[in-house]
């Protein structure tokens, strides 16, 4: 094979690879003169299988690359495949992730018509893998459902679109987490996270020194990817097996949150003056959690603002941190919580932000704290403010959920 035969072979390849017919070449010295020639064209933006992020400029200079150093036609062979290859595999990651874009949600069906049986809802923004087309449905798996959804209410291979509705997230998993200024051991700590916890990514460009940066509640700092596990996070179709089950589960956890509520208050009314803990409240007297609904939460909780935050802590008054905080204010009215801003995440039932009520679980990226009515919530902020108020939307919402 001479070299013009391998420019060709390179053309023809790139262009199988990518959907892109080249032009005929022939000059040994440019062989793919006339694919750069495309790339060189009017429009300078590329949606190459479903917003892959590879341009075809990148892929000529490769081949070219192979071409030029390949020691024999075997080696160009070889060289060119794996660039078609990589190219494949850079494409598979979103080509085939469909993000639903409607009101609510669409029903998914167990077959592609409107008369098929329900088998689950896939809400907006929430993720399904697409196998195949028929007569104007997809026919997805999402979670642990599987069937048919119309084409029109789902969007398929927009990398864009499936990035924001996604959640990159960094899972620790040490004892402790730190999380620095700058991306190095030797910068200033602004913040920690136990072990389990989890934190979302703002950015990945620094990975490569292993460091990524982080939304903490002190602001983005930077973490070790040593001590994290990297995953990406979709919401994605809930069964109609698991719709009931995770609807009598939420039922049955209102009936036993308020009956432990009823209890806990009742018994604080009878040893309100046994309350007085002389070692936690000689300094300043709190009142008693009374009422089992969710403005006598806050009511409770907003007793200690003003006391002191203490990383791993759970005392209302000598220190705690964000979820220790959430745990302890529950605990007295009956209601047993994990002392974790991520497992929080899974407690009561999820609402809506818009439906936020006061008493509300507000969870944010490695924090949570408790919803207290007109665009606040109370909660144990960091070292510098200590148990404070501050405005609901000063970060990104992750989820809300309701105990009572």
């Amino acid at each position: 094979m001479n070299r013009n035969h391998k420019s060709k072979m390179v053309s023809y390849a790139i262009a199988a690879g990518v959907l892109i017919a080249t032009t005929s070449i022939s000059t040994v010295g440019a062989p793919l003169a006339g694919a750069s020639a495309v790339v060189s064209g009017s429009d300078s933006s590329y949606s190459t299988l479903a917003g892959i992020n590879l341009t075809l400029a990148n892929m000529v200079a490769d081949a070219n690359h192979a071409v030029n150093t390949s020691s024999s036609d075997t080696d160009s062979v070889e060289a060119v495949v794996q660039v078609v290859q990589t190219a494949e595999e850079a494409k598979s990651e979103y080509a085939n992730i469909g993000i639903a874009q409607v009101t609510d949600y669409v029903n998914v069906r167990g077959t592609a018509s409107e008369e098929g049986e329900v088998v689950g809802k896939l809400y907006n923004n929430s993720a399904c893998e697409v196998s195949a087309e028929e007569n104007g449905w997809y026919k997805i798996t999402s979670g642990n459902c599987e069937g048919y959804v119309k084409c029109e209410f789902v969007v398929v291979g927009d990398e864009e679109l499936a990035r924001s509705a996604s959640r990159r997230v960094a899972t620790v998993n040490a004892d402790t987490l730190y999380i620095r200024e700058e991306a190095s051991s030797d910068s200033s700590v602004i913040g920690m996270l136990p072990n389990g916890d989890d934190i979302t990514v703002v950015d990945e460009s620094t990975a490569e020194s292993g460091w990524i940066k982080v939304s903490a509640e002190e602001g983005d700092g930077y973490v070790s990817t040593e001590f994290v596990t990297l995953a990406t996070e979709y919401t994605y179709a809930e069964s109609k097996a698991e719709e009931e089950a995770r609807l009598a589960r939420e039922e049955a956890e209102r009936k036993a949150a308020q009956e432990a509520a009823e209890k806990a208050a009742a018994k604080q009314k009878a040893a309100q003056q046994a309350q007085q803990a002389a070692n936690e409240q000689a300094a300043q007297s709190y009142s008693a959690p009374s009422g089992g609904n969710g403005s006598a939460v806050v009511n409770y909780a907003c007793q200690f603002v003003g006391n002191p935050y203490v990383y791993g802590g759970s005392s209302l008054t000598n220190g705690t941190d964000c979820s220790g905080f959430v745990m302890s204010v529950y605990s007295a009215f009956g209601v047993g919580l994990p002392h974790s801003s991520s497992a929080d995440r899974g407690v009561g039932y999820g609402v809506s932000v818009a439906d936020m009520q006061p008493g509300d679980i507000v969870c944010y990226s490695g924090h949570v704290g408790i919803y207290a009515g007109n665009g606040t919530i109370v909660h144990a902020a960091n070292e510098s403010l200590g148990i404070t108020y501050s405005n609901v939307y000063y970060r990104d919402i992750l989820a809300v959920r309701r105990i009572f």
